[in-house]
């Protein structure tokens, strides 16, 4: 469903008001953290990733090819129920074997859902599933050119006018 002005206000030409900002992704998430250097060991246990810098011990940036995870210290609140967000990978099983493996039991429910030990929820999706495409060049960048998206995730594509070539 698209959200958007009434119809006097929106162009023919460009499907919402000429006056706002349309969405067009994530350029980062910031997960707060007790301890910053606690935080990239435990996450390292599971994923492989590059550090793409730090401001002092305060914080740290974890790259993703052209987007990004922000680890900030200071964690205040009660560990997260509903709030999450959601992690892609090239390899679902992997991450999930890999938790296993280490000790951290996902949440029940029908996704691969998990708490760090800062209390943060997140959500392993795999790469095929999923409707956002990386751009061939970050592919390539990352090694990743062999990923696929599956056929439901095909589909979804092509019903918003995105169909894969």
């Amino acid at each position: 469903m698209l959200l958007r002005p009434s119809e006097g206000q929106v162009s023919p030409h460009r499907p919402y008001d000429l006056g706002m900002a349309k969405l067009v992704g994530i350029n980062h998430v910031a997960l707060e953290v007790a301890d910053v250097d606690e935080a990239l060991a435990w996450y390292g246990r599971f994923f492989e990733f590059e550090l793409r810098g730090r401001v002092g011990g305060h914080m740290a940036f974890v790259d993703m090819g052209d987007q990004f995870i922000a680890l900030a210290r200071g964690r205040t609140q009660p560990p997260d129920t509903a709030r999450h967000f959601g992690l892609v990978v090239d390899d679902k099983e992997a991450a999930r074997k890999a938790l296993e493996a280490a000790g951290v039991t996902p949440l029940d429910g029908p996704f691969l859902d998990f708490r760090d030990p800062w209390g943060n929820r997140v959500e392993i999706v795999g790469y095929d599933n999923i409707q956002f495409t990386k751009a061939p060049n970050v592919l390539r960048g990352m090694g990743l050119m062999h990923l696929a998206k599956n056929e439901k995730a095909k589909k979804e594509l092509a019903e918003k006018g995105m169909a894969l070539e």
